[in-house]
């Protein structure tokens, strides 16, 4: 609670237009927002939502039973498309839930008082569900279309570009597509993604993961 309330006072005070962003790393006891998780069953193709012009990608690392692991890089955007293809993206025939859990979590920031573990946790599926979806041997891989800050941000970053430099958190808003497919169905299913996310990037250091905001900033 306390990480979360000083967290919003640094970034509130550094960033008022960017209400969105400010509400979330302020937010203490209230309900823990539902994420978008994958179905055990078939999707549906879904329209793609709209987004400004595509910044710069940096790939997940994938390590040992092809978990992801985050890119060294300094830009946010790069940052924030590569963790969006990594918490869409998973494998139930080649590693565990709680081994996914781990290496989404080593994304995060290692400033403990701006890392939200839980917003990360919360995309991943259930243990219940998880062993549904690997009984099927499900699998996802996702496509990035594009990534930007969002419109509030970039505003305010264009006001005070200074304002951010005590926090160095910047929201992301990614776009994409993610393909499910699962024994019996090789060609699966697939649906549009989009999601903002919270990215720390200090000049002194690659960018990390601060976490995944609850509502999608245009």
């Amino acid at each position: 609670m306390r990480r979360r309330a000083l967290l919003g006072g640094v970034v509130l005070a550094a960033l008022v237009a960017l209400a969105a962003l400010a509400a979330y790393l302020t937010r203490d006891g209230r309900e823990p927002t539902t994420h978008a998780t994958p179905n055990a069953s078939p999707v549906a193709d879904a329209p793609s939502p709209n987004g400004s012009s595509a910044s710069g990608s940096a790939a997940p690392t994938v390590h040992g039973h092809g978990l992801p692991a985050p890119p060294v890089t300094h830009d946010p955007v790069a940052f924030g498309k590569a963790a969006a293809t990594a918490l869409w993206a998973y494998d139930t025939r080649a590693y565990s839930q709680p081994e996914l859990v781990t290496a989404l979590r080593g994304w995060l920031t290692s400033e403990t008082k701006y890392a939200d573990p839980a917003s990360v946790d919360a995309v991943v599926p259930s243990p219940a569900l998880w062993k549904e979806m690997a009984a099927n041997g499900q699998f996802a891989t996702a496509k990035v279309a594009e990534g930007h800050f969002p419109d509030a941000f970039a505003r305010a970053l264009q006001t005070d570009p200074g304002a951010i430099t005590q926090a160095y958190v910047y929201a992301v808003t990614v776009s994409g597509k993610q393909s499910i497919a699962w024994k019996g169905s090789p060609a699966g299913g697939a649906e549009s993604r989009v999601t903002t996310l919270a990215v720390q990037c200090r000049p002194s250091q690659s960018c990390a993961l601060v976490g995944v905001m609850p509502s999608v900033a245009p």
